[in-house]
């Protein structure tokens, strides 16, 4: 799979642009480095659109903040994973988990939406806030980051690796 090419699946990979000014946009978010995976029980996959909540797993539900609305939900994680390049490359720079509950047969789902937003700058900052993961989930996503590019998972931080392992 070639890393450079989203249309194929892959994960986002940050634009050249490196300048930054000060007039009209200025506090826009450039996501163009963010990816999204969701990880559903033992499978990790890449769904962009979870960067507007519109997933698959995420279209059609109302929201709400109290999980007790939600008693038969399945439990989901979303997980933001930023790319950046170094000397060797690119590589995984900021991942970060977000949990959700979602029942589809009632429509409804629960997540801390603005936990969503602040765990994504979070990514975009390069953070690493993986810990909440179960054992099969850190699986699913190492398996994942692997998969997509094994290069890229080699140039990523150890403290990424250690998190999932």
């Amino acid at each position: 799979m070639d890393i450079f090419d989203n249309k194929k699946g892959g994960f986002t990979i940050m634009s050249g642009k490196t300048d930054v000014h000060g007039g009209f946009g200025q506090g826009v978010l450039d996501l163009n480095a963010v990816s999204s995976v969701i990880i559903d029980g033992e499978e990790a996959y890449i769904d962009m659109g979870a960067l507007h909540a519109k997933s698959a797993v995420e279209k059609g539900i109302k929201w709400t903040a109290n999980k007790e609305e939600v008693p038969n939900g399945k439990p989901y994680w979303l997980v933001w994973v930023t790319i950046d390049r170094n000397e060797q490359g690119p590589y995984y720079a900021g991942a970060t988990a977000c949990y959700m509950e979602i029942d589809r047969e009632a429509r409804r789902g629960y997540k801390i939406l603005a936990d969503h937003v602040n765990r994504m700058d979070y990514s975009m900052k390069r953070r690493i806030m993986v810990s909440e993961l179960g054992e099969k989930e850190k699986a699913a996503l190492k398996k994942l980051l692997i998969d997509n590019n094994a290069a890229m998972w080699e140039n990523s931080s150890e403290e990424l690796k250690e998190n999932l392992s």
